[in-house]
C-alpha cells in the first residue's frame, strides 16, 4: 500500500515505540490498553488499514483513521541477483527513494537497513555519499523496510549498513532498534541487530550504554594520513579515539564489535597496515570483517587480487586477530549501497525536465 496524499497529510504510527504509544492513546482519551493492541497490529502482523484491527472498537478505529496514518509503504521496486539477493527500493517524503538489500544463505536471512537519504560523511569509495545528504528517516520509514518486505518473516539478522551514517540520525536509530528488538515490536534478538558507524564518537557513546545491539566500525585503514583521504570524518574522530571509546566500554559476553574493513589493492593490503592494525587492536576484543571492493562508477581505487586479499587474512590471524573474509553477494544487481536509488533520482529528473 503505498502512501496517499490524505496519508501523507496525517502522522503515521509506525515507527512509534510502545511508550508513545501509551502517550498518544492517553491523548485521545481511549482506553489505556488500546495502545498494546495497537503495536501488535503495527508490529506484529502486515495489515493494511485501521479497518483490520478486528478487536478493537469500530469507534476506537474512526478516531484513530480521523487522526494517523498507519505509515506502511510498498516498495516500488526489486532487483533480483542470480545468489538470491534482492535489493528494494523504497519511497520516502519529499518523492526520494532509499534501498533495502535482502541477503539469504544457508545459516541465516539477513536485511540490510538505510537510515538516510544520501550521506553526509563523503567518504571516497562510497556511491552514497556521491548523492549527498537529502534528508533524515524517520524511525517508521527505517522500520518500514523490514515491515513490507515480502519476506519479513524469513529474517534472522538485521544491519544497519545500508545508505547514510547511522550515528547521524541518533535519535531514529535508536527509536528503531528498540522495536526491532523489543517484545511487543519485532523482537529480533538483540545479538543478531548490528549497527554500523564511520566512529561519530558521541552517538557512538550513546549507543553502546543505552543498546545492547552489536556495533561494526568502519576503519578501512589504521593510518591517520591515509584513512583522512579516504574518509574525512578521520579530521573530527580520529580512529584512535574510536577504539579507546570501544575500549573504554564494557561490552560484556555476547555483545560483538566488528571492524569492517574494505580491502583496496596496494592502497591497504600491506604487511605495515598488518602491523599496524595490531597495535591498534591489541587490547579490543573484535574481529575484522575484510570486503571485497568492486569498482563503482567514480572512485579511483583499484580492487585487491584474491590471492593478495588471502594473504592479508592469513597475516592478520596470525597476528591473534580473528579475520573473516565477507562474501560478495548481488555482484549482478545493482549491489553497492547508493546505486539503485541515484539511477532512480537521475531517472526523475530527467523526466521532470
Amino acid at each position: 500500500m503505498n502512501l496517499t496524499l490524505a496519508d501523507q497529510s496525517k502522522e503515521p504510527l509506525l515507527g512509534k515505540t510502545l511508550g508513545e504509544l501509551k502517550a498518544i492513546v492517553n491523548s485521545l482519551e481511549l482506553p489505556a490498553f488500546t495502545a498494546g493492541q495497537i503495536a501488535y497490529w503495527l508490529y506484529k502482523t502486515n495489515i493494511q488499514s485501521f479497518d483490520e484491527m478486528s478487536n478493537i472498537s469500530k469507534k476506537t478505529r474512526e478516531i484513530l483513521s480521523s487522526n494517523y496514518s498507519l505509515g506502511a509503504t510498498e516498495s516500488v521496486k526489486v532487483q533480483s541477483s542470480a545468489d538470491g539477493t534482492k535489493k528494494y527500493l523504497f519511497p520516502t517524503r519529499g518523492n526520494k527513494f532509499i534501498e533495502s538489500a535482502y541477503i539469504p544463505d544457508e545459516r541465516r536471512n539477513t536485511l540490510c537497513v538505510s537510515t538516510q537519504v544520501g550521506c553526509k560523511m563523503g567518504c571516497l569509495f562510497c556511491m552514497t555519499g556521491k548523492q549527498g545528504f537529502q534528508a533524515q528517516l524517520s524511525s517508521g520509514e527505517i522500520i518500514n523496510q523490514l515491515r513490507s518486505l515480502p519476506e519479513r518473516q524469513n529474517i534472522t539478522n538485521l544491519v544497519f549498513m545500508g545508505m547514510g551514517e547511522p550515528f547521524d540520525n541518533l535519535e531514529s536509530v535508536m527509536k528503531a532498534q528498540e522495536l526491532f528488538t523489543a517484545e511487543y515490536g519485532f523482537a529480533i534478538s538483540v545479538r543478531k541487530v548490528t549497527v554500523s558507524t564511520v566512529g561519530i564518537v558521541p552517538a557512538m557513546k550513546v549507543f553502546l550504554e543505552n543498546s545492547k545491539c552489536n556495533l561494526a566500525v568502519s576503519l578501512h585503514t589504521p593510518f591517520d594520513e591515509e584513512r583522512r583521504k579516504l574518509m574525512p570524518v578521520q579530521h573530527v574522530y580520529p580512529i584512535k579515539d574510536v577504539v579507546d571509546t570501544i575500549n573504554a566500554f564494557d561490552l560484556g559476553k555476547y555483545r560483538r564489535v566488528s571492524m569492517e574493513y574494505i580491502v583496496f589493492g596496494e592502497v591497504n593490503d600491506t604487511s605495515r597496515h598488518v602491523k599496524e592494525l595490531a597495535r591498534l587492536l591489541n587490547k579490543t576484543r573484535c574481529r575484522i570483517n575484510l570486503i571485497r571492493f568492486h569498482p563503482v562508477p567514480g572512485v579511483p581505487l583499484p580492487a585487491t587480487d584474491e590471492n593478495r586479499l588471502l594473504a592479508f587474512q592469513k597475516a592478520l590471524n596470525d597476528k591473534g586477530i580473528t579475520t573473516t573474509i565477507r562474501a560478495s553477494r548481488g555482484l549482478d544487481i545493482d549491489a553497492a549501497c547508493g546505486l539503485l536509488s541515484t539511477k532512480e533520482l537521475v531517472k526523475k529528473v530527467q523526466s521532470e525536465s
